[in-house]
């Protein structure tokens, strides 16, 4: 009798255990709602939440998504909010903005696998082929390095690491056996690089973040030319989609830009958005 009661209660926890998980994984602000509810009491603009933007996508109701989405991008950025964004507009097929929030993503989260797959998936559909200009190894490896973290996680280890400074140093200085006192040494030098590596690391990614000056093709096809005029010699044209790097944006209405591929020219700055 004893392990039948005892069986029974195993049996009640779990049973409420997983209720509660599966309550857990609903979105809180529409855990009430019927599998074939239209949600429309959860749209109002002060309901807004992740949640309710991703039921809304879920349910194919991508217009609701994106205006959901981007009121919650006014106020304040985040990579899995500009990523469903992205999916968003794919679906709709706007690939330009598809490619805009992808690319946005990636600049708060550079390393995540799924940004660049969706992303690339998303350029495939672009007309312009452009071909990047190869770059030294070396640049090319350290610019790896820099984007596999974000700039809080640079600067986290950067924290972590002048931590393990501060021991090297009192190991170095407090420490009577020789041994110790060059162990102490030798590591204090390593963490005083890292610690510097990290400081700058962090300072690129920042910088990247307050100063951005790649942008995407939003127009159809814009004509670049080789002047800031309509009256300019047309040097080639640029599709929605494609990717360019501003070299001057000191003018209202001409941006002068750079593709990867080392192309330059001026096109009108209403055709892009920077990222």
């Amino acid at each position: 009798m004893m392990k039948r009661n005892i069986l029974f209660a195993l049996i009640l926890l779990v049973g409420t255990t997983a209720m509660q998980a599966q309550d857990s994984q609903l979105p809180d602000s529409v855990t009430t709602v019927a599998a074939d509810d239209t949600y429309t009491q959860f749209t109002a603009p002060e309901n807004y939440t992740k949640q309710v933007g991703d039921s809304a996508y879920l349910q194919n109701d991508y217009a609701l998504a994106i205006n959901i989405y981007e009121t919650l991008l006014q106020q304040g950025e985040a990579p899995e909010v500009y990523y469903n964004l992205g999916n968003c507009y794919y679906k709709t097929d706007e690939i330009a903005k598809a490619i805009l929030n992808y690319e946005r993503a990636l600049l708060l989260s550079p390393n995540n696998a799924d940004f660049k797959a969706n992303l690339e998936i998303a350029r495939a559909k672009t007309i312009d082929k452009i071909v990047s200009v190869p770059e030294i190894f070396f640049v090319a490896w350290t610019k790896g390095l820099i984007n596999c973290l974000d700039t809080n996680t640079w600067a986290y280890l950067g924290v972590v690491f002048f931590i393990v400074l501060l021991v090297a140093c009192a190991l170095y200085f407090l420490a009577k056996q020789a041994t110790l006192k060059k162990t102490g040494f030798i590591i204090g030098a390593i963490m005083l690089l890292f610690t510097i590596l990290c400081n700058i690391f962090a300072a690129q990614q920042k910088d990247r973040l307050l100063n951005r000056n790649e942008a995407i093709v939003m127009n159809p096809s814009v004509t670049v030319r080789s002047t800031p005029s309509e009256s300019g010699t047309s040097l080639f044209i640029l599709h929605e989609g494609t990717k360019v790097i501003i070299k001057d944006s000191s003018m209202k209405e001409w941006t002068e830009i750079t593709l990867e591929d080392g192309k330059v020219g001026w096109l009108p700055a209403t055709s892009i958005e920077i990222i």
